[in-house]
């Protein structure tokens, strides 16, 4: 009996330890409460929870979940979750996870952990606790905070919408003073955090005890403010001491308030510059208190004299009062704040903020006249200068940005708007250093007048430049992806694109980060689909889908531009190649992230949309906006010239059908979504009924827009396919491999010769130098990508807008795709295309599961790659090979078993399935 009961104790044993080597086997990580680690101000009632798994093993897929919510950590550390226990769930959901739980209670700290089993019934250790910290939900949350300002603009001066160009608005427009604010409270208990919640517009700085709080830039991000506005929240616990604390606000003009003066794309008046902020207090003792914006704050002109988002920024140092956001400072001559309106919807910014990123030194400085200097960054990048000088009190010191210099040497303006520039007027002291706190520009050098570099003679006692640097600013998406390769030019190109997308990734993505600043639709979901694969942007998407709901009018238009501040005429307004991104970006933010959500929220804005375009239609065609935008043909770059507008428009409205068809259906409107397939096959009809030649087998003019958005769209009928994309390439290799589609077309004449298997083509027509396109543009000394194939002088050098091939890098040349009707990589398809002279391709995606890489190489007499895909997902290979070659993984024959199985051999390609982990495959 004793030796059955070892036994019994041994058999315990052995299984207790078979399940600690599968917890240490699978683990929990990058838990994410609305896309954030730890965010703070979450404001949605059902926040969407997110994680990832990790597992040394293959073929690991989440069988079940539990998750712990609770308002207390140490409970969360006794495993007791008195908000939300979910218990065991079974399911592989490791993504958009809703919080159903207790209601959610403003201003307060939410601690979660999760904990996951296997298919096999392996189960995870708990993972590291996390915690979310709610905003607030309504109105009445704001505890009575009120808009302040120093100044009320009369009704008679509001200018909304805003005047386009550089219209004649009379006394309207005038310049106006920055304030500062000020208030400083006494706090008396031990405080166990502090939070403080806050907007200012257009635009402000927060500081606290004489130090600036957080690290953002231009907060916050801009909006249609006649009908909402953005807050943001810091934690401010660590900044608050004993005792006396003050508070201090320095506010900027940005979109809110734009002047007449200088250069400006728009002049604008929602009012003058304004904040409004609730400081709330928790103390260790348990009670609570509160400090809010009214008329008890004190407020002053500041040292910013002038602020323009388009035509610069002044500063005179000497109006900065010393200590005035320090306690203890003697505010006898400031007025009491008084109170204002504002926007009465106020939201979290949610998206993630702007902040200095690079930091360029010079790498030439140049006099090309007397009294000149021009200072070289090597970059051209969206950003501010910042100088460090000395000299004389009252020395006013001039800054000119410029993308490109002129034929003499100087700064020239003349492509990107002009005059921009910046004073700063020195205060004396022995050094003073300074940079714009609310205007950014795009440039590459910095002309400056009114001072001399340090080593330079100085006779007329000048002020001193001692430093000068471009401080890049963008939008703080974390980078998720990574590519490199043997091939020198795609690596440029790569990076060509890459300084275009990190210039124009601000609270909206920017057109380019200096003569316009607006957000233009089309892009979003035409380079969208290559920024994701760099960039974790889905809360930045979920911004401009919200510009876009507001922006829409009653009609259901969605105009080409979100925030849409002025009302540009023609196809600026009305394009649906641009307004299509409200059907076409929450679609897509749906497959990369898996966010019914936002289906949701936006189907109102959809069918809205759908329905306008169908009061625009002819015989279910359209024939409106500005078609393929920026081609190549033999005027000057613009409004489409070697395609009909009819064919992008047409094609475009198709593609929102089938779309919003496929939204609908998810949604469970089975009635809508037959009704958009039926209209959807009026619509193909009518288009090759109008443009397809069936005996030359083209769309149109033949160009290679038309046939290639027919392809992509799936209106071409299958037997045809073929005969269409023939003629595409033919067009192509008749020029000579040189493209001419523009803003529109490109992406689609990308996706139909990728989906095709003719990354040949792509590289053939992307790997040269002497014709319009990026080598091209690279050749002619472009560090951003350029607004024309040709790297005009006379357009904007840095414009993101036909940045496609980043895709093509991810999904071509590496491979990393998904399959068809995947939802946030659970299907994977790796299908690299070995093309060309390129020898190795390095590519990385951290998607929504985790990380997918790939890393090949070609060899002498092998092709070798390296694969991993994440747990919770699968994938199916398609590796080059003949059809005898032999395979080999980690050194060994592949035989069918659990970690891979062969799927067959198709058009040059050996098939594979598997499931998670890392695999080393080799060709011969």
């Amino acid at each position: 009996m004793k030796y059955q009961f070892k036994i019994f104790y041994l058999l315990i044993f052995v299984f207790a330890c078979s399940l600690s080597a599968k917890a240490q086997n699978l683990m929990v990580s990058n838990l994410l409460c609305e896309y954030k680690k730890r965010p703070v101000g979450v404001d949605v009632p059902k926040p969407i929870l997110n994680w990832q798994l990790k597992s040394n093993k293959r073929n690991v897929m989440q069988g079940a979940y539990r998750i712990l919510v609770s308002d207390d950590s140490l409970s969360l550390l006794k495993n007791i979750g008195n908000i939300w226990d979910t218990k065991k769930v079974s399911s592989d959901g490791s993504i958009q996870i809703r919080y159903g739980g207790k209601k959610l209670l403003s201003v307060k700290n939410y601690f979660w952990k999760v904990m996951v089993w296997d298919e096999a019934g392996g189960v995870s250790t708990w993972s590291k606790i996390s915690a979310w910290q709610t905003g607030l939900f309504s109105k009445t949350d704001w505890k009575g905070a009120q808009w302040i300002g120093y100044e009320k603009l009369p009704e008679s001066q509001i200018i909304v919408p805003s005047q386009p160009e550089l219209g004649d608005l009379g006394t309207k427009g005038k310049n106006n003073i920055l304030p500062l604010l000020r208030k400083e409270i006494i706090i008396k208990k031990e405080v166990k955090k502090a939070l403080i919640f806050i907007s200012g517009l257009g635009h402000f700085e927060l500081s606290l005890n004489g130090t600036k709080v957080g690290d953002h830039f231009l907060d916050p991000g801009w909006t249609k403010y006649d009908k909402h506005a953005l807050y943001v929240a810091f934690d401010i616990t660590k900044q608050i001491k004993s005792g006396s604390n003050a508070f201090g606000v320095m506010l900027g003009n940005g979109f809110y308030y734009s002047l007449s003066e200088r250069y400006r794309k728009l002049t604008g008046a929602f009012g003058y510059p304004k904040m409004i902020c609730r400081i709330t207090f928790e103390y260790k003792d348990g009670s609570t208190q509160d400090f809010i914006s009214d008329n008890s704050w004190k407020t002053i002109a500041g040292p910013v004299t002038f602020s323009s988002i388009y035509g610069g920024e002044d500063y005179d140092a000497n109006l900065l009062p010393n200590g005035w956001d320090k306690p203890a400072f003697n505010a006898s001559g400031w007025r009491d704040a008084i109170v204002v309106g504002g926007p009465s919807q106020l939201n979290v910014q949610a998206e993630e903020p702007l902040k200095i990123f690079d930091n360029f030194k010079p790498k030439k400085i140049t006099q090309p006249k007397p009294g000149m200097w021009v200072y070289d960054f090597g970059q051209n990048a969206s950003g501010i200068p910042f100088i460090n000088v000395k000299g004389l009190k009252g020395k006013t010191i001039k800054l000119i940005p410029g993308e490109l210099l002129a034929s003499d040497g100087t700064v020239t303006q003349n492509a990107i708007g002009s005059p921009v520039f910046f004073n700063y007027t020195l205060s004396g002291v022995e050094s003073e250093s300074w940079q714009p706190k609310f205007m950014y520009y795009g440039f590459r050098y910095l002309q400056i007048e009114g001072a001399v570099p340090a080593d330079e003679i100085n006779e007329n006692k000048l002020p001193v430049v001692l430093q000068a640097k471009l401080l890049h600013t963008r939008n703080a998406a974390p980078q998720i992806g990574t590519f490199t390769s043997s091939n020198t030019l795609f690596n440029k190109t790569f990076d060509l694109i890459d300084w275009a997308v990190k210039s124009n990734m601000a609270s909206v993505f920017t057109d380019c980060p200096h003569r316009e600043k607006l957000g233009w639709l089309e892009e979003a979901h035409l380079v969208g689909s290559s920024i994701r694969y760099t960039y974790d942007i889905a809360t930045l998407c979920k911004k401009v889908i919200s510009d876009m709901r507001m922006s829409q009018t009653a009609e259901g238009l969605i105009p080409d531009i979100a925030p849409e501040y002025a009302e540009f005429g023609g196809g600026f307004r009305d394009s649906p190649e641009w307004g299509s991104n409200g059907i076409i970006l929450p679609w897509y933010v749906y497959q990369w992230y898996g966010d019914t959500q936002v289906l949701e929220e936006n189907y109102g804005m959809m069918s809205r949309y759908i329905n306008y375009l169908g009061t625009k239609a002819k015989d279910n065609m359209l024939y409106h906006g500005l078609g393929d935008w920026y081609d190549i043909g033999p005027k000057t770059p613009g409004v489409s010239q070697l395609t009909p507008r009819g064919v992008t428009a047409t094609a475009i409205y198709y593609y929102d059908l089938t779309i919003l068809s496929k939204i609908a259906k998810a949604l469970g409107k089975n009635d809508d979504s037959k009704k958009y397939d039926d209209l959807g096959k009026k619509v193909k009809l009518a288009f090759n009924q109008k443009f397809f030649n069936k005996e030359t087998n083209q769309y149109a003019t033949g160009s290679q827009t038309a046939n290639a958005m027919a392809l992509y769209m799936n209106l071409t009928e299958p037997d045809k396919k073929q005969a269409v994309l023939d003629n595409l390439i033919k067009d192509l290799k008749k020029r000579d491999n040189s493209l001419t589609s523009g803003d529109i077309g490109y992406r689609y004449l990308l996706r139909a010769l990728d989906d095709a298997g003719r990354s040949d083509v792509i590289f053939d027509m992307n790997s040269r130098s002497d014709v319009p396109g990026y080598g091209y543009q690279i050749a002619k000394g472009a560090t951003a990508l350029t607004e024309s194939w040709q790297a005009n002088s006379d357009a904007s050098n840095n414009h993101f807008m036909l940045g496609h091939l980043m895709e093509w890098f991810y999904s071509g040349l590496a491979g990393i795709r998904a399959e068809e009707n995947d939802v946030a990589s659970g299907n994977i398809e790796i299908r690299p295309e070995p093309v060309g002279d390129v020898t190795f391709v390095k590519a990385s995606y951290n998607s929504p599961r985790g990380l997918i890489s790939v890393n090949w190489r070609k060899e002498k007499d092998a092709f070798k790659i390296d694969i991993e895909i994440p747990a919770n997902a699968k994938a199916t290979l398609y590796l080059p090979s003949s059809a005898g070659a032999a395979v080999l993984e980690s050194g060994k024959p592949i035989t069918s078993n659990n970690s891979i199985k062969y799927s067959g051999y198709s058009e040059g390609k050996k098939i594979f399935k598997v499931g998670s982990g890392n695999y080393h495959f080799q060709i011969k």
